[in-house]
This record gives C-alpha cells, structure tokens and sequence, in this order.
C-alpha cells in the first residue's frame, strides 16, 4: 500500500434538495505533508461536528482501486479525493484490514476504528443522489482511523500494518454483517466486533441496538 494522494477541504456551502448546508467532502490534492493529530487532520474543515471528525474519525482512506468500478456506475471519472477521503491509499483491501489493526504512514501511527456509513453529502460530493445506496451495497467503505501517535504523512509513502488486531474482523465483514441479512456469518461476525475495544463507540452502539436497515 502506497499513498497516491492526500486530500483536504475548507467547509463550504452545497444544496441538497433546495436547501443549503455546510459541507467539508469536497477535498482537493494537496503537494505538501499532510500532520494528523488526535482530532484530525491539519487544514482540513468537517463541518457537521456530530456526524464526522473526532477521535475515531481522525482521517479517513480510501482505495484508488476502487475508483475505476465508480467510474464505470456513475458514468464519469473522478479525480482523488472525490470520496471525501483524506487519503487515497493504492493497494488498500477492506477484506484484508481489521478494526483495531495499527497502519504505519509517514511519521504517524493510525489505528483503524471503524467503516464508513455513507450520507447524503455523498451523493452531492459525486453529483448522483444513488451515490449513498450504490456505496453501501458495494461493501468496499474504506477506512476510518484514529491517530495513535501524531506526526506527518506524505504522497507516496508506504503505508505498512505494524499491528494486527487478534479479532481479526475485517471492515469489510462487519459492513456486510451490519448490512446485509444474508451475509455468512453475520451473527458470528457482529458478536465477535462487539467485543472489540478498539471499534468506535458508534459502532459498538449500533451493533448493540441494531436492526436491518430498511
């Protein structure tokens, strides 16, 4: 895994269905180091405080891998950072990468704290209100991390998993646990995530009360 690019945005404002609101996932490349701390990533706006940013949403990545298969649904090419994601990372597999796993980048230390549920800002991010519906059941979410030890990350570092979480519950398996009725395993998978200190609370809250999406 290698970082193509490093992404950030200033809020600003967007319209969805007539109404305006604040909005940081328009993030656009940027050439120098990128410093990531405890409450996130330096120069970047989340504008909806409740929904996004804190500790267990630090930063998010996201695999360049996939963009070719949004290319081809949604009918146009998007350049890095089209996902809102702070990090375009090749090589990164959900399948392959567990909550609670530790990714070296740079001089930081990331643990990855949970998938990513996607929102209406998607959909206005790539001009295509299904965007939210589409993403969800792709099961390919990137990843969500909290940040263990500050420091800066830089386009084309290699990005190394330094710990494995002895869960080993993917951010794949449990985004298709949590929304997929049929997926194998899904009781097995969802229990084994609720004992997972590392996953966020949100997660762990869902998991607690969950319920099929309709």
């Amino acid at each position: 895994m290698h970082i193509i690019s490093i992404n950030i945005s200033p809020g600003r404002e967007a319209e969805y269905q007539g109404e305006p609101v604040r909005t940081g996932i328009f993030k656009q490349p940027i050439t120098g180091p990128l410093t990531v701390h405890a409450n996130g990533c330096e120069g970047d706006e989340q504008s909806d405080l409740v929904n996004h940013g804190g500790v267990d949403k630090a930063a998010y990545g996201f695999a360049s891998d996939h963009y070719p298969h949004w290319s081809k649904v949604l009918g146009r090419d998007f350049t890095p950072g089209a996902f809102g994601e702070n990090l375009t990372v090749s090589g990164l597999q959900e399948p392959e990468l567990h909550i609670g796993d530790r990714l070296r980048i740079g001089s930081a230390l990331l643990e990855i704290s949970q998938p990513r549920n996607p929102c209406f800002k998607l959909g206005i991010a790539l001009g295509d209100e299904r965007a939210p519906a589409l993403f969800t059941r792709y099961f390919h979410t990137g990843v969500y991390f909290r940040v263990i030890e500050p420091g800066e990350i830089r386009k084309a570092d290699e990005v190394l998993v330094e710990y494995r979480h002895p869960a080993q519950v993917s951010v794949h398996s449990l985004f298709r646990a949590y929304h997929d009725r049929n997926s194998e395993g899904r009781e097995q998978v969802l229990a084994a995530a609720a004992g997972i200190q590392e996953l966020a609370a949100e997660w762990r809250d869902k998991i607690a009360h969950y319920r099929q999406p309709d």
